[in-house]
């Protein structure tokens, strides 16, 4: 378990610290956007509005250097690398995650974990509980 005081310095994350939590950089980084937004004089709706078509924006980003990973533009050729696809992605979650924490502040995190858990159950077989794993093992 890590704790929110525990501050790294990473030559990728440009100036600032980063929090050894995910959600407490990512809560920065959202009260940061509203603070911004709000000083343009623009409401809860619009900020969020902006913040969901920021999320595409990324996504399309993550599209171009899929294709320039892939070549398949004659007129750029092979104008990204794998590597770009990765950061592009997380750029993709990363905005995410900052428009849910701006949109549902005091729980972003444990919404997440509910909608991940809802998700991964449509998807993954039950884990088998602890007694029928033991009952395997001695059959």
């Amino acid at each position: 378990m890590t704790t929110r005081t525990e501050q790294t310095t990473s030559p990728s994350a440009g100036p600032g610290p980063v929090e050894a939590d995910i959600w407490e950089t990512v809560g920065r980084l959202a009260r940061l956007f509203e603070a911004h937004d709000g000083a343009r004089g623009l409401g809860q709706a619009q900020q969020w509005t902006l913040q969901v078509l920021k999320i595409a924006e990324e996504t399309g980003e993550a599209s171009q250097a899929v294709i320039g990973a892939r070549g398949t533009n004659p007129r750029k050729g092979d104008s990204h690398t794998w590597q770009d696809v990765h950061a592009e992605v997380a750029d993709v979650i990363i905005t995410g995650m900052v428009a849910l924490a701006r949109m549902r502040p005091d729980d972003a995190e444990h919404y997440l974990q509910r909608q991940l858990d809802a998700k991964a159950a449509t998807f993954l077989p039950a884990a088998p509980s602890a007694g029928l794993a033991a009952d395997v093992e001695t059959a």
